[in-house]
């Protein structure tokens, strides 16, 4: 069996896409080093809650005050440099009064941040570096995820799953669209209400409504999928018609499962964080297991053709491609 790897770089692949690649890894490294150290310096703040005495409270409370100004300058990079590209396709579609999929992800991280500047320098209220550091790195995560598998399905030579590819990643991004702005919504109603309500908790509901609001899942659903087929192709480049029918069946399968798989994860997470149920650092963390699901989902397809392939056997269509 020839070995496949969506990390390994396509030889076709061109100079612009390369340092693309390149440029996003580098601000996923950061964002995972700067998350760790944020984590750590998060610590003591968890020990407000312990029974001590009057100078241990003193001094518990003026090591808090020095962590959140440590990592306040520690998240400025992940904020301004690691989470650059999000911005700017933010800003660029807002400024065509549309609502991409950035959208979400950049009201999760300013609902975060801002509020979390203000509390550390005005020595008082909640502080949410960790859950932006952590939300910014595992959304790289995913995002260099799906960038890989997006190129090295772009350098498909097979006609039939090129177009197959490409009508399923157009109904995909449409569902992921309108899912994502109707999740949008929800977080802004329900954040107006606990500010209404209870004005503490509103910021950390409406934070952690934004991160799982984020579509990274739904993004990496067709991607994966076709990465995987190509996978495949790579392995037996001279597949029969009724093979690749049978592996454009098996994608299809694969990706319907990935997409509605993620829609259903969103549907049973957001009443949960509507109701203060999940924090936004465990926010983050559903969203890195939603998409790490997706891809392993994909990475099965590939081992279940692989195994058919080596075994020199084929399967026959029995369903119907389309989503």
């Amino acid at each position: 069996m020839r070995a496949f790897s969506i990390f390994a770089i396509p030889a076709s692949l061109g100079a612009e896409p390369r340092a693309l690649r390149r440029r996003m890894l580098a601000r996923l490294g950061l964002a995972w080093l700067i998350m760790m150290q944020v984590m750590m310096l998060a610590f003591p703040a968890y020990l407000q809650g312990a029974p001590m005495t009057g100078a241990d409270r003193g001094f518990l409370d003026e090591a808090i005050i020095f962590m959140n100004w440590l990592s306040l300058v520690l998240t400025i990079p992940v904020v301004w440099y690691c989470a650059a590209p999000v911005w700017k396709n933010a800003v660029a579609r807002l400024s065509q009064a549309r609502i991409g999929m950035d959208v979400p992800v950049a009201l999760g991280i300013a609902a975060a941040f801002i509020p979390s500047v203000y509390a550390t320098w005005a020595e008082q209220g909640e502080v949410y570096f960790e859950s932006v550091s952590m939300f910014v790195a595992f959304l790289l995560t995913a995002r260099y995820l799906e960038l890989c598998a997006r190129q090295a399905s772009g350098t498909l030579t097979n006609d039939l799953l090129s177009r197959f590819r490409d009508t399923l990643s157009q109904r995909a991004d449409r569902i992921a669209l309108w899912f994502t702005m109707s999740q949008i919504a929800l977080a802004l109603i329900v954040g107006a209400y606990w500010a209404l309500t209870e004005p503490t908790r509103a910021v950390a509901v409406m934070v952690a409504m934004l991160v799982i609001s984020c579509p990274c899942a739904l993004a990496m659903a067709v991607p994966t999928s076709i990465a995987a087929a190509q996978a495949c192709l790579a392995i037996k480049p001279d597949l029969s018609e009724a093979e690749v029918s049978s592996l454009v069946q098996g994608t299809a399968k694969v990706a319907r499962q990935n997409l509605y798989g993620a829609v259903i994860w969103h549907l049973l997470m957001m009443p949960l964080a509507a109701v203060g149920w999940v924090q936004p650092w465990l926010a983050a963390v559903t969203m890195l297991i939603s998409s790490l699901a997706v891809a392993l989902n994909a990475w099965l397809l590939f081992r279940r053709h692989a195994a058919v392939s080596c075994a020199g056997s084929s399967q026959s269509p029995h369903a119907d491609p389309a989503i």
